[in-house]
């Protein structure tokens, strides 16, 4: 029996993209709709979550209230089968806005896949400067492995300074264009894999009863 094709899997796995600033079009903005558009282009189905929709109040662990955009972040997390990230670099991290819309995973950690546990988390990050990417990136991938997801291999950093884009990549270099497609095609593969292989594991269940 052949073994159906992750690349080609007709599962659609939904991507929840998180990111950009209080100002609208920002770099991190704009790079992450273009990542979502190359992930919808792959068969996935997306939802954004924008400076506009993330700008929520601080996280409060001992107070139960939830504002519903907050409630509206934290549903399509518990449908994501990946998740895609983008921030600005502030001052050598992610930025309070993203880094709070993150602690409000919190509020997932008695799921049965806790915080980001079993998603693939792609990571873009926007800065002047390529000190300060490297730095961020890194820290980025830390707070993503401390919410139990699996960052995708490739991560992306993006120098302002030097590259223009549009939400579409119209002027976006030609080296970051490509590790875009790659990034965000190790979070699909990674959740069509766990799919196939969740599917597999019904399949042996089910013939083990036999």
């Amino acid at each position: 029996m052949s073994t159906p094709s992750v690349r080609h899997s007709g599962f659609r796995p939904t991507i929840v993209g998180i990111g950009g600033t209080t100002r609208p079009g920002s770099s991190s903005e704009k790079a992450l709709r273009y990542a979502l558009a190359l992930a919808e282009a792959s068969g996935a189905d997306v939802e954004l979550f924008d400076g506009a929709s993330i700008d929520l109040p601080m996280y409060t662990p001992e107070s139960p209230a939830r504002s519903n955009g907050a409630q509206q972040l934290i549903a399509a997390l518990r449908r994501a089968h990946g998740v895609i990230l983008s921030t600005p670099c502030y001052h050598g991290s992610v930025s309070g806005l993203v880094k709070n819309a993150l602690d409000y995973t919190e509020d997932m950690s008695h799921d049965a896949e806790p915080y980001l546990d079993g998603r693939a988390a792609g990571l873009i990050v926007c800065g002047h400067g390529w000190q300060s990417t490297g730095v961020v990136l890194s820290a980025y991938r830390s707070i993503v492995h401390a919410l139990r997801g699996w960052p995708t291999p490739m991560g992306v950093a993006i120098n302002t300074l030097v590259e223009r884009f549009d939400e579409k990549g119209e002027g976006i270099g030609e080296p970051s264009a490509r590790q875009m497609a790659i990034m965000v095609g190790q979070v699909i593969e990674f959740a069509r894999l766990r799919a196939l292989l969740a599917g597999l594991d019904t399949a042996n269940v089910a013939a083990s009863s036999i």
